[in-house]
C-alpha cells in the first residue's frame, strides 16, 4: 500500500481548512442572528453591475411595512447583474415582506424626481403590484418556513 505524501497531507488540510472557513463563511454572510431560519432573497433583473442593491426585511405588522423604523433589517450588498443575492437569519417561522432597490449611485437612497416618481430599479416579495402607488402588506407578505426559503424579487426599473 502507497503512504501519502506530505504534499499531498498538506494540500487536503489546505482544501479541508478551505472548506470549513467557507461553510464558516456562507453562516456569517447572512445578516442577523444564526437560527433555525435562514431567508435567501435573490434579485433578478438587475441591469447593471453598479452601486448596490438595498434589501429590507420587514416582520408581520402591515403598520411597520415601508414606514420610518420599520425594517427588522436591511442589507446592502453590491449589485450583482443579472442576479443579486442576500440573506437573513429570521427570528421565526411567520410572514415577512422584503422591500428592495437598486442604489446605483451608493448614496443610500432611494432615487425620485421631483414629481416622486423613482428613478432606480425596485421590487418587493410576490412581485406586488405598484401600478397606483406603493403596495399594500397583504400583497408583499410571504410565509417562511423550514430551515430555508428562497424567494425571488423581479427589479423593475422606470423607463
Amino acid at each position: 500500500m502507497r503512504r501519502p505524501s506530505i504534499a499531498s497531507l498538506v494540500l487536503g488540510s489546505v482544501l479541508a481548512a478551505g472548506a470549513f472557513a467557507a461553510g464558516a463563511a456562507s453562516a456569517a454572510e447572512c445578516l442577523g442572528q444564526p437560527s433555525g431560519q435562514k431567508l435567501t432573497v435573490q434579485v433578478t433583473g438587475v441591469r447593471k453591475a453598479k452601486g448596490e442593491v438595498a434589501v429590507t426585511l420587514y416582520p408581520d405588522q402591515a403598520g411597520r411595512f415601508l414606514a420610518p423604523g420599520g425594517k427588522l433589517a436591511r442589507e446592502r450588498t453590491a449589485a450583482i447583474a443579472p442576479t443579486t443575492s442576500a440573506c437573513f437569519w429570521l427570528p421565526s417561522a411567520g410572514g415577512y415582506a422584503v422591500a428592495v432597490y437598486h442604489d446605483a449611485n451608493a448614496d443610500h437612497d432611494f432615487n425620485r424626481t421631483l414629481i416622486g416618481m423613482p428613478v432606480e430599479g425596485f421590487g418587493f416579495s410576490n412581485d406586488a403590484p405598484t401600478k397606483t402607488g406603493l403596495p399594500a402588506f397583504k400583497q408583499a407578505r410571504f410565509h417562511a418556513a423550514g430551515a430555508q426559503t428562497v424567494i425571488r424579487i423581479r427589479m423593475r426599473y422606470p423607463d
